[in-house]
């Protein structure tokens, strides 16, 4: 949904507002005020307010949500989100995923990656961490936590999430609309009439704005920001970060063990926590001489297994999940002898050691992949 920008402002910069926006507001639909503890979701909650009560919204109509990450936060994150909320006057609801913190879904995921890669169900190694462009760390810690709690806890009313994107932040926030219907947790027609969308009152915001409004309110301020000089609040050690906020992060006392257990994570898995950079080399001071020592062998053996697998063939690399033809008896041998090396650093069953095993799997997948195919179709 787009629309024209609201005429109310907030201390003189427009706060974004669109038609279906303000009709559900002025119809009583509860607010929930998505808070992550950063400068975006606190101004966009503290600026929604403001407009809320200038509407005639009422307070009991609302309330303030939060994602916890576990070991990933910032240790104060979880104090300033019940500061923000308690400044707000509204009750505040912690959310987590059950089967695990953002840490350990790291772990999951290369437990998951090596099994996998043991059965050879997939062709290359699969690393731990998140990306831009997987990015399970908001989608299935955050976004799969807070809408289905508030589906189900506000089943057949509307309700608007209030979030702190603003268009400056990147390329890809550009063309954020000032609300979108969000049909992810309540699609369209659902029976108990349940109604979802997304409120972005700070589109229009630029960061500058966003911090010259907490000074002049004295809203709180999240430690990365006002004491580490931070540009971004999300994970203490973000995949996205800059290296700037990773020293940041770095320079705080409390993220030390979480550093010195994401650089062991890099040790085992031989893969950098973003690309092209190791997490390791932000602050080597904060390890011992014996892992600075083993992240280097990780790093020679990183570089090993991108040479091993650059030299596989490449017509043979999985698509969507699946090998896309059977390997001919030299292209299996190739893939076997690569394998072999991966799998013995990893400590991992080598279930196909030789060119007539590998073959074999390649057929059983195939198959697998035809059968699968066939029941989509009928």
């Amino acid at each position: 949904m787009t629309g024209r920008l609201s005429a109310i402002t907030h201390a003189a910069i427009p706060v974004a507002i669109d038609p279906a926006v303000r009709a559900a507001i002025m119809q009583g639909a509860w607010v929930a005020f998505s808070l992550s503890g950063g400068k975006d979701s606190t101004m966009a909650a503290w600026a929604a307010t403001d407009l809320l009560d200038r509407l005639g919204h009422p307070r009991d109509r609302r309330i303030a949500i939060h994602a916890d990450l576990g070991r990933a936060e910032w240790r104060s994150t979880p104090a300033m989100v019940e500061a923000v909320a308690d400044r707000l006057g509204v009750p505040l609801l912690v959310v987590r995923r059950s089967a695990g913190d953002m840490v350990a879904r790291w772990e999951q995921r290369f437990e998951s990656g090596k099994a996998r890669y043991a059965a050879l169900e997939t062709y290359n190694l699969i690393g731990p961490w998140s990306s831009s462009s997987l990015r399970f760390c908001t989608s299935e810690l955050k976004i799969a936590q807070i809408g289905p709690e508030l589906s189900r806890r506000f089943r057949g009313e509307t309700i608007i999430s209030v979030i702190g994107l603003r268009r400056e932040e990147s390329a890809a926030r550009r063309f954020t609309p000032i609300s979108r219907c969000d049909h992810r947790f309540a699609a369209p027609g659902n029976r108990a009439g349940t109604r979802m969308m997304s409120w972005h009152p700070l589109v229009d915001w630029t960061a500058r704005d966003v911090f010259a409004a907490h000074d002049r309110h004295g809203l709180p301020l999240h430690e990365s920001y006002r004491v580490y000089g931070a540009r971004r609040l999300s994970c203490a050690f973000c995949v996205l970060a800059s290296g700037a906020d990773l020293d940041a992060a770095a320079r705080a006392p409390d993220n030390a063990e979480l550093y010195r257990h994401l650089v062991g994570m890099e040790l085992e898995s031989t893969f950098s926590f973003q690309p092209g950079r190791w997490l390791a080399d932000v602050a080597p001071r904060l390890l011992g001489s014996t892992l600075r020592s083993q992240i280097d062998a990780a790093r020679r053996d990183a570089g090993e297994r991108r040479r091993i697998e650059a030299a596989m063939p490449a017509s043979l690399r999985f698509v969507k999940g699946w090998p896309p033809r059977l390997p001919s008896l030299r292209e299996a041998s190739q893939i076997a002898a690569a394998r072999s090396v991966i799998l013995a650093r990893h400590r991992l069953p080598d279930h196909f050691p030789d060119a007539v095993s590998v073959r074999a799997r390649f057929a059983y997948l195939l198959a697998a992949k035809e059968a699968w195919a066939s029941r989509r179709e009928h």
